[in-house]
């Protein structure tokens, strides 16, 4: 067993700062609405928030999403505040709506924001509008996007792969490009929320796409991530096994993590109404920052510890030689299968068997020499 590098802090913390919208996202994790609820943190609830996660060392990334956060008229209040006061360094994914203005965006950079992320599903206006359930919504992401150029500030892209866009996956990608994007990050639908099963892709469907996101990162004059296909990480060992070795033991450029961040290990969630999950994506409640701090939680709930130590996985996930770089999708494997620890089965690696035998007597050897495994 290795100890988690993320055992103490979480990399980044995800806050959904309102569960309400005014799209209808095909896949919407959050099934956002358009009013705001009254549960939602208020103002004072969410700087307390943001007080615990600066004290974390080090700090986390800190994101403000959604529903829309431009739904909330304190968030330049509370970006001042995280950015100006307490020293974090904050990202947003506000919806391409009316609401995305140049005064705002202009407030939310003078504000302290470090980057903004905006969200393309698809290649071609048409495309784009179907998956996001909103005539018009392309034209203001590029408008939008146009407005932060001229504001310096650097530009994430999020695309979400399901069955909708896997063959214009490269026409998106060169748009990505075209656009001046400093990192673009692919999240493979998971089905909650909105997102249905058959909408996302199958075992052999995510390697055929990993595959060529691996060679389009080769040339592409942007970075690449993936949320919820932490094969990726596989992926880049079996092609590129010298790079990987001389990965940075701090955050890139870009801001991403220099060890895998999944549900729970370096990645936490808290929602419109302060509970907290191991992600978005993996809807398991371990608490409410009400009434519980999120570092308290986070290093605390037996939850998390179970998803931060890779030799309770089941199994093909317990007995794969990949699974310290990336141990799949926790996520997936609770929706699919309604167990948090089972094998991803959206995964299409086949692992050694014998390797994997080798590897289960030297977590059992290793528990038994641990005095906290000690019953």
């Amino acid at each position: 067993m290795s100890q988690s590098p993320y055992a103490e802090q979480p990399f980044i913390v995800i806050w959904e700062t309102t569960q309400a919208c005014d799209l209808a996202c095909k896949h919407c994790r959050a099934a956002a609405i358009p009013m705001r609820n009254q549960e939602e943190l208020s103002t004072e609830e969410a700087m307390r928030l943001i007080d615990d996660v600066a004290t974390m060392r080090p700090q986390p990334n800190f994101v403000l999403t959604g529903g829309d956060p431009m739904k909330r008229p304190d968030l330049e209040e509370i970006i001042r505040y995280a950015a100006r006061e307490r020293g974090l360094r904050i990202s947003i994914t506000p919806s391409a709506t009316p609401l995305v203005t140049r005064e705002r965006i202009q407030a939310c950079a003078e504000a302290g924001l470090a980057r903004w992320a905006f969200s393309i599903d698809g290649a071609t206006p048409e495309a784009h509008d179907f998956f996001r359930g909103q005539d018009g919504s392309f034209a203001i992401t590029l408008r939008a996007i146009e407005e932060l150029k001229t504001l310096g500030l650097p530009l994430q892209i999020n695309t979400t792969v399901s069955r909708y866009n896997q063959g214009s996956l490269p026409a998106i990608g060169r748009l990505v490009q075209e656009l001046g994007t400093v990192l673009w990050s692919l999240f493979f639908l998971v089905p909650v929320g909105r997102g249905r099963a058959d909408d996302a892709l199958g075992p052999a469907e995510t390697e055929l796409v990993l595959g060529w996101l691996e060679e389009f990162a080769r040339t592409a004059n942007c970075d690449v991530k993936t949320t919820e296909a932490p094969q990726w990480r596989r992926v880049l060992r079996e092609r590129r096994p010298a790079d990987e070795q001389r990965a940075p033991l701090v955050a890139d450029r870009v801001g991403r993590a220099p060890r895998p961040v999944t549900d729970g290990d370096g990645f936490i969630f808290v929602s419109h109404k302060g509970n907290v999950y191991p992600s978005g994506f993996l809807p398991l409640a371990l608490g409410n920052v009400r009434q519980t701090p999120l570092s308290e939680i986070y290093r605390n709930s037996p939850v998390l510890l179970a998803l931060r130590d890779r030799s309770r996985l089941r199994g093909k996930c317990r007995i794969c030689a990949f699974r310290e770089v990336c141990g799949g999708s926790r996520a997936r494997a609770y929706a699919i299968t309604g167990d948090y620890l089972e094998s991803d089965p959206y995964c299409a690696h086949l692992p050694d068997p014998a390797a994997g035998h080798r590897q289960v007597r030297a977590d059992i050897r290793a528990r038994r020499d641990d005095p906290a495994e000690v019953r």
